[in-house]
């Protein structure tokens, strides 16, 4: 399954853009307001719930400078990747646009695919204030 945020414009440089991505305790700034636990595991790793939904550990697992942030889960039964792409719209402007992509089998695909999606979306918009 892979899942696209729209792509939204920052009045942030992707340098600036990036380093605020690439802590990861910066998350928790971007977090839907139904988050019901966020706790920073270490300089690479997070863990999150949202009320209804079980606790999901996330760690960096790739960066790119300036370019993209590749977030993955730390353990547990689902393996799936969370990617920050990030681009320069203008001198002091990025994109960025988060992608989702995981395997699933199809029962799970149908009953998380509108939550993820909503939630890639809270993170994108999120990220016009949090910045």
């Amino acid at each position: 399954m892979n899942l696209e945020s729209p792509k939204v414009t920052l009045d942030k440089s992707p340098e600036e853009t990036y380093n605020f991505l690439s802590e990861v305790k910066n998350f928790e700034k971007l977090m839907p307001e139904n988050i019901s636990k966020f706790e920073v595991l270490g300089d690479d790793k997070f863990l999150f719930a949202l009320k209804g939904m079980p606790e999901i550990v996330l760690k960096k697992k790739e960066e790119i400078p300036y370019n993209k942030i590749v977030l993955g889960a730390a353990g547990g039964k689902l393996d799936f990747a969370l990617v920050a792409h990030i681009t320069r719209a203008q001198e002091e402007k990025s994109d960025v646009q988060l992608e989702f992509s995981g395997e699933f089998n199809t029962m799970m695909s149908m009953m998380i695919k509108g939550p993820i999606k909503k939630f890639i979306e809270t993170l994108v918009t999120n990220m016009k204030t949090a910045i």
